[in-house]
């Protein structure tokens, strides 16, 4: 009754002796290849989560919501092999104030990093740059406190507002990717802005095209921001 048994316990014996010989010569060079395998292969990474908190050009006012800039930007992302997810936190008409007093809930939903798209609102309706400028070095403060990577994105001011205050408006992002060390993206509808065919109607909100057209400009500097992240 015990010969089955026996015989099993025999042929576990037997291949534990030829596991441990095999692991001996060939267990390193096994786990070196792995490695490598895992670290050349983002497929193989694990997915990194970004939350992109901004205004109406990050919620993806007048669009699909297939075509908002969180949704074309993961899509273009894994198109190259990123393992990424956006997660839309743009509310339509926020400004700089606004993002502030919803940091504390976007940052709850524990994302790796920040892409941060604020001031639109805030030129438009001619708030002090002073402000704006305040609350966004606010926010970024409290996201570095959190050690989440930071991409600013600029704005410019309309230029029916003058001078001084565009002067004012345009140069304070600059001044806070510098303060921060954060990477900056300059302007963010850059090769968008007062072209016809990559707008809407009402000339401010890019359409799903002029949407691809940011995705294809920002790629590199998200693709940056995720390399801070791994």
């Amino acid at each position: 009754d015990c010969y089955p048994w026996g015989m099993a316990f025999s042929i576990i014996n037997l291949w534990a002796d030829n596991a441990q010989a095999y692991s001996r010569r060939y267990g390193l060079w096994v786990a070196l290849v792995n490695a490598w395998i895992i670290i050349a292969s983002p497929a193989w990474a694990e997915q990194v989560n970004i939350i992109a908190i901004g205004d109406s050009l990050t919620a993806g006012y007048g669009l699909a919501q297939s075509d908002s800039f969180p949704a074309q930007l993961q899509a273009a992302l894994r198109a190259v092999g990123e393992e990424v997810r956006i997660i839309n936190s743009g509310v339509s008409g926020d400004t700089s104030a606004g993002g502030r007093a919803r940091l504390e809930w976007a940052l709850s939903l524990k994302p790796d990093a920040v892409i941060l798209e604020l001031g639109a609102n805030d030129g438009l309706r001619g708030l002090d740059p002073g402000q704006t400028e305040a609350n966004l070095n606010e926010m970024i403060t409290e996201i570095q406190t959190q050690a989440l990577p930071v991409l600013l994105t600029g704005m410019l001011a309309p230029p029916n507002l003058g001078q001084e205050y565009s002067n004012e408006f345009n140069s304070l992002f600059q001044r806070l990717a510098n303060k921060h060390g954060v990477l900056f993206y300059p302007f963010f509808l850059e090769g968008v802005v007062a072209v016809p065919a990559l707008n809407q109607t009402d000339g401010i909100h890019p359409n799903a095209a002029g949407v691809a057209e940011i995705v294809k400009r920002i790629l590199p500097p998200v693709r940056e921001l995720i390399g801070q992240v791994r």
